[in-house]
This record gives structure tokens, sequence and C-alpha cells, in this order.
């Protein structure tokens, strides 16, 4: 097999049914690549035929010219059948490589047309000549193509990393298509390109065949100057179901499955780590002509619509899309919120330490639907987000969708005791420091400054540190205390400064078990829902929420004051927005009780009942599943993710789900609804023997707070087992967190705090009579 020089290979754009036409072949005075001689014919047209078959399933067939000449080709068993194959292929490739007998690569530019397609991909064929005849990974790498996505979890990653500069040259997107060299001496392989770009832009690319496989003086590399033509600019109407515009959530996938925009190439407000971008009505998405699979909703409450759309190849295009809802809460008064939302670390890109805008983050709150969502200024990204901390919720706000940006206690010297979520701040540094390392190294007195201008305090994430085998609730298993969960929060809660804690971002046993043992003790802190995005949850903002319920009207503008109160208050329930606990009331009738209202005494959510009486227990209840059962969700154990989901509460392969009746901790009775987003009352009677908390559940999906029952003015002493739990716990967290105490003062304070939660919780533990 012989050779003379080489250069680069070609392109065509992706479109069902497209067929390579003579305006996409090479110029006359275009380089060629050189012919090679002695080609063992027989694997030769085999190879050949594949990849026929697979221009054709990739919607890009050859014209029935090029399939003629082929075929005669094919019918010719002489020296003359590899030079016709290759004269029908060579025009349409935009490199060549050669691999010498010691496997080093080397490559020239081909004679293909070079151009792509904004915000699309082209197909491009290589004419690999493998005098190695090796049968490895051909590579293909470019400086101006996107970083690998590297994705973290709590903490940036620096592969994630790239300055905006950097990212006005990434503009491309490589990749082979195919599996590795088969071995022969000559074959074509498929180069796929991406264009995020419209005009003339210049790209390298290079190939190897494995480390240390490049020829000397960079002949692995070509640089070539593509045109990029302009992709389709697609508006889109989009409706919410009362058919007023809103903002909706969108996923664009070709025929391959491929997603448009490209997730590499995009940039703020679009995440790459997403799917889906969010579109306001009118506004637009660059895609290259062809079908197109849409997939189409707006947060859990609204029904997950598909159809197809054909992008016709001209300047303009419009499709219009009408969102379906299958429940709206707000008609009810309950106002979703995430109050654990990131603009910056972990998936975030550009650079995670620097992170996005408002403005892009109000879209994607917006877009999930939130009433409310919280974005907390943290550790990595501390100096350069806090700037938008306003003590107030941002003017970019709606008046049913506000954004506040608040404080998450992460990569502070305290994080090690638990991070802290610190909302309704008026300041958002502590008192006589300028910088993270001159805050406290404990929780205790952050939560308590938090508290004394205003704030709502509670802890994040909480099942970190807690884990435990057992899928029970309560369990008596003794977690390690070793994370950054609800650790410290054992001893905070007794000091009244956590107004809640968090769930549905963690496993569920984790985080509710440490709180149940709590209540069974009779401390009030609440329960409130949140996805900790982009950390522990990038899917989207809002995958863990809470329901508040408010008075507001129609025509009046949610208070994020009203709100966030209604979580200090317990007025809310938690969950993944599947399903809906409202309205849940105790008592006797006329005089029930509503959870987080004022009862007896004007304390919130109390009822005093006496030793008798028996209690209705009521709420309106929906929840939405697909008919058909998502197997990946039900086998996963409830240490996996989605940790909270309605799909595990599933009875058989019905749409039925239970919902429990929960008296300290113990599920006492259970109801079924039918999941097919029907709005249903449930009722439970209820006599207590003594006091008490009650709430319902749907495990693993929502769970609602508690009403507090004082029988006969008793206090809530609900289980000696619960209480030496928490006096056990209070000194397993003081000797795995105490050596992370500052020495002196702090330790000291820190000391006197943990001893005075060992003295309440025997004094509980003395007052309790059951098990």
């Amino acid at each position: 097999m012989s050779i003379r020089r080489w250069s680069p290979v070609f392109a065509w754009l992706v479109l069902p049914g497209a067929v390579l036409s003579a305006a996409d072949l090479p110029e006359k005075d275009s380089p060629t690549l050189p012919i090679v001689q002695q080609v063992e014919l027989q694997p030769l047209k085999a190879q050949i035929k594949r990849l026929v078959q697979t221009l054709e399933s990739l919607g890009n067939p050859l014209d029935e010219k090029q399939r003629a000449a082929l075929d005669a080709a094919y019918a010719d068993t002489g020296p003359s059948s590899s030079t016709d194959i290759q004269k029908v292929l060579d025009p349409l490739c935009l490199v060549g490589v050669n691999i010498n007998p010691e496997s080093r690569v080397k490559v020239l530019a081909g004679p293909a047309a070079k151009e792509l397609v904004q915000r699309g991909w082209r197909l491009f064929l290589v004419k690999v000549y493998n005098e190695a005849r090796v049968p490895a990974t051909l590579r293909v790498t470019s400086p101006n193509a996107a970083p690998q996505v590297v994705r973290s979890s709590g903490k940036p990653d620096a592969a994630n990393s790239i300055s905006p500069a950097e990212l006005a040259d990434r503009w491309l997107d490589v990749a082979m298509f195919g599996d590795s060299l088969s071995g022969l001496g000559l074959e074509y392989r498929i180069l796929e390109l991406y264009s995020r770009d419209v005009g003339q832009r210049e790209a390298k690319l290079a190939f190897d065949v494995g480390q240390g496989t490049q020829d000397v003086g960079f002949r692995n590399e070509v640089d070539l100057l593509f045109d990029c033509r302009p992709a389709v600019q697609v508006t889109l109407d989009v409706l919410d179901e009362d058919g007023r515009p809103t903002i909706g959530q969108f996923v664009f996938r070709d025929g391959r499955g491929r997603i448009y925009p490209s997730l590499a190439r995009r940039l703020a407000p679009d995440f790459f780590f997403h799917e889906q971008i969010y579109r306001a009505d009118g506004e637009t998405v660059s895609l290259p002509p062809g079908r197109y699979e849409v997939t189409y909703t707006r947060g859990p409450e609204y029904r997950v619509l598909t159809r197809e759309i054909t992008v016709p190849n001209a300047p303009e295009h419009r499709e219009r899309f009408r969102l379906e809802r299958w429940i709206r809460l707000a008609d009810l008064g309950w106002y979703s919120g995430d109050h654990h939302v990131h603009g910056a670390g972990c998936s975030h890109y550009e650079a995670p330490t620097e992170g996005v805008t408002p403005a892009d983050m109000i879209r994607h709150i917006v877009g999930e639907d939130l009433n409310v969502g919280c974005v907390l200024s943290w550790g990595p990204c501390w100096y350069h987000q806090k700037q938008f901390f306003e003590a107030d919720v941002s003017k970019l706000s709606t008046p049913r969708n506000l954004m506040r940006y608040d404080v998450e206690v992460s990569g502070f010297p305290s994080s090690h005791c638990g991070h802290l979520c610190l909302l309704r701040l008026k300041k958002d540094d502590y008192p006589g420091t300028t910088k993270i390392e001159e805050w406290p190294s404990w929780d205790l007195p952050i939560l308590r400054w938090g508290k004394e201008q205003g704030g709502v305090v509670g802890f994040s994430h909480s099942g970190w540190g807690l884990q435990v085998s057992s899928k029970t609730l309560p369990t008596y298993e003794m977690p390690k205390f070793d994370g950054i969960g609800a650790n410290e929060y054992i001893v905070d809660v007794v000091h009244g400064v956590c107004d809640f804690i968090s769930a549905v971002d963690t496993p569920i046993v984790w985080e509710l078990s440490i709180w149940y043992h709590t209540l069974n003790c009779g401390y009030t802190a609440r329960i409130s829902g949140e996805t900790d995005f982009p950390c522990i949850y990038d899917d989207r903002v809002g995958l863990g929420r809470s329901y508040v319920k408010l008075d507001t009207l129609p025509d009046r503008p949610l208070d994020y004051d009203d709100w966030v109160n209604g979580i200090r208050a317990g007025r809310s329930y938690v969950g993944d927005g599947l399903s809906h606990l409202v309205d849940f009331r105790v008592g006797d009738g006329e005089r029930a009780l509503g959870v987080g209202e004022p009862g007896e005494g004007g304390r919130t959510s109390v009822w005093a009942a006496k030793k008798g009486d028996r209690l209705k227990v009521t709420a309106r209840t929906a929840a939405w599943l697909d008919p058909t059962p998502n197997g990946n969700v039900r086998s996963r154990a409830l240490d996996q993710k989605p940790y909270w989901h309605l799909e595990r509460a599933r009875i058989g392969d019905s749409r039925r789900v239970p919902v429990e009746l929960i008296v300290n901790g113990q599920s006492v009775e259970k109801d079924e609804i039918e999941a097919d987003g029907t709005l249903r009352d449930v009722e439970f009677d209820y006599q207590p023997s003594g006091s008490c908390w009650i709430a319902l559940r749907i495990f693993a999906s929502s769970h609602t707070n508690p009403v507090f029952v004082e029988l006969d003015g008793a206090p809530i002493r609900a289980s000696k087992k619960s209480a030496q739990w928490c006096l056990d716990a209070v000194d397993v967290c003081w000797n795995k967190k105490s050596p992370g105490i500052r020495e002196g003062a702090e330790r000291e304070a820190a000391r006197q705090a943990f001893d005075a939660a060992r003295d309440a919780y025997r004094k509980i533990l003395a007052e309790c009579t059951s098990d």
C-alpha cells in the first residue's frame, strides 16, 4: 500500500432526509486527498457499505449518483475498484489522517466545504490511512471545544472553571462517531461538529490514537476556517393553561436524541448541566432546520407534554405551546417556595466561584413556577455573590414570583457542625467580621444572631452526618454525627434558636428521625423543603419545596415576609410537588385548628384537649402519578436519589398512594387516594391517650408540619426511648464536633451549651412515662 501526501475530510447538515448536493461538494481548487493503492477490496467494501448505512440512519444519505458510482465500484473486482470508491468519498472528506508504521499521526485538510450551521451538528468524513494497522480509538480534540463537564457534590470543580474570555473562543463541539478503528489499511470514519456561533470561525483539530502518537512538528493538527451559517430563529408562544403568557421549560431533541441547544455550548441563563431551557412567551431558540421532539412543562404542578415540530429551512419560524396544569395550589391559598438555591458553586459554570446573575436565577425560579426562591450565598462564592444581597426581595421579582438573596453558612468555620440556612436577614456579615475565617466555629451563636435581627433560621440538608441503616421511622439507631447536616441541631433546638430543619434533599429516614425524636421531647422546630440547587440536586430548582398557607388575595402581590414567617410558624407542608396535603386540621369540627394557626394561649399549632376527647383530623389531598409505573425510581434504595419521589409511594402497579396519620412519629392509620390529580378529602378519627404531636404524610413524597395536642395542659413527653436517644446523641455530637471548635472562650461556651442540652434531655427523660 502506498500514499502520496495528505490533507483533511467533509461535512453536511444533519437534516432528516437530507442528501448531499452539488453545492456541498468542494470547489475545483480545493485540496485533494491522495489515492491509497494496494487496498484489500473485500474488507474495504464491507466497511464502506456499513458507512453508507450509518449515514442513511443519521439522516444524511448519499445521493443517487454517488450510490450508483459506489455500486459500480463494488461490482468491479479489479484494482480500479478501490480507486473508484475513494473518488466517490474523498470529495466528502474534511480531513485525512495518516497513521505511519510507528503509529505516529499526521493530518492534512481535505476538500469538503467547510460549512457549519449555528446551534446544529454537521457530519464530516475522515479518510484514515492506517499503515500501522492499529485497531485503536481515533481521538479528536480541539482547543476551541468546550471543556469536559465535570460534576461535583458540595464543592466547585476546578475543571469547570473557565473565564468569559476563554469561553468566547470555545465555540465548537467535536466528536468521532462510532467505535475504534477496525485495523484496516484504509477506512472512512464520521466526524461530528457543532457550532455555537454564526459567521467565520477558525478551529484547530488534532487527532491521535493514544498518548504519544502525535507526529513531530504538530503535524497531527490542522487549522480550518469555517463559515457558520445562521440557525433558524424559532419564536415560542408560551401560554399558561388560562391563556396568559408565561415562562415554560423546554427540551428539544432531534431524531438521534441529541439535545438542543448543545449542553456543552450553553451560556447563562441556559445551564450546561440541564437538558431543559426556560423561555418566556415571545422569546426565541436557535435551531437548525429539521424535525424535533419537544417536551414542555413548568414545575411539578404541570403535566409533562410532548409533541413533534418541524423547523423549515427559513430565517424565522414560530411555534405555539400551551401548558396544562393538574393542580393550582395558589387557588387554594398555598404558595410554593424553595429556600435553598445557589447562584454559584457546584455545577455552575463560567467560574463557579462567581456563578451567574440574579437575572439568570429569576428565570429558573419563574420557569419552575416557584412563588418564592431563596438564593443563598455561601463559602465558595461568598465575596462575589454577596453583592446581590439587598436585605429585601430582588427588584427582578414579579408579583407572584419572589426572589431574595440570603445566606447559607457553608464553607465557614462552623460548617463541620452543620450548614445553616439564614433567611430574612437585615445584615449578612457576622458582627465584627470582614472575612469568612473570622466567623464562629460552631452554630449556636450564628443562629442566635440570625434570630436577633428578625431572621428565620435553620439547618440545611439535614440528613448528612445522620446516616443510619434502618428504613423505618423513627429509628433508634445512633448515627455518627460526622457530617454537615442537622448535627448540632440536637443541641440548638434546646436553646430555642432553630426555627426549622430542612428536608427532601437528603434520605428521608436520616433527616426525619432526629426531628421526630425532638418532637417527641416536646420541642417544636418545624420542617421546610429545599433542593440545595445545584449541589445536591442540579436537575432544577424546586425539586424539594415548601407550600405555605397565606391569605394573599388574587389582586394583591405576594409578601415574602408572610411566606417565610409561615415557615417559622409551620403553616406549611413539604414535598416533591407531586403530592399535596392542604388544609390539614385537628380538632372537633368547627373549632378545628389549622396547622400553623394560633391555638392555645396564642401559640401556633397548639390544640388544647381533655382526656377522653376524640379528635377529627382532616385534609384535602391530591397527587399525580403517570399511569405507567417508573421502575427505575421504585427500585432504588431510600438512600439513593431521588430521595423523595411520589413513585416510591405507589401501591403495586395502581395509581393509588397511602396517606398516613402520624402520631408521635408512628403511623397509626392509613387511607388511600388515587393519584390522578383530583382533590380528595381524607378524614381520621383519633383519641389521644396523652399529649402528642399529629401530622400527615405520604411516604416518601410529602409531609405536613405538626399540630401539637396538649392533653389537660401537659407538655408532650411522648417517648422515653426518644429522650434517651437525644441525650445520648448530645454526647456523640460533642465528641465528634468539639475538636473543630476553637479552643478558649468559644469551646467553653459550646461546652456549657451542650451541658445545658444534656440537663434538658435528662429532665424530659424523667418526665416521660411511655416508651
